[in-house]
């Protein structure tokens, strides 16, 4: 399994640059993700990151989008401006999670 270094640390990742250890993430690392894919992480990114680390401990798999805005109690449009683009996948990759198997 590939490794590379994130803020500083060592980590495993897949071949897409998704961590594939749970417990090697902190807020550092989740900084440095954001950062090097343009955003700058507000207190509503690190809800919707939070929720989705949580969610992934207890449901075993990435969160999609639906499950944040039905689950997490976050606004859909709201996840679309904050993690533009695919935000479901954007949200994973800076939580340190898999790529949502519906690749949104």
């Amino acid at each position: 399994m590939p490794t590379t270094t994130i803020a500083g640390r060592k980590v495993s990742v897949d071949d897409d640059g998704f961590m594939t250890e749970f417990d090697e993430w902190d807020e550092d690392t989740a900084v440095a993700l954001a950062s090097s894919i343009g955003i700058e992480l507000t207190a509503e990114h690190w809800k919707a990151i939070r929720f989705a680390r949580n969610d992934y401990r207890s449901q075993g798999q990435t969160p999609s989008i639906r499950r944040a805005s039905t689950v997490g109690g976050m606004d859909t449009k709201s996840l679309f401006a904050l993690f533009s683009g695919r935000p479901a996948t954007k949200m994973a990759y800076i939580a340190g999670l898999p790529k949502p198997a519906d690749g949104s």
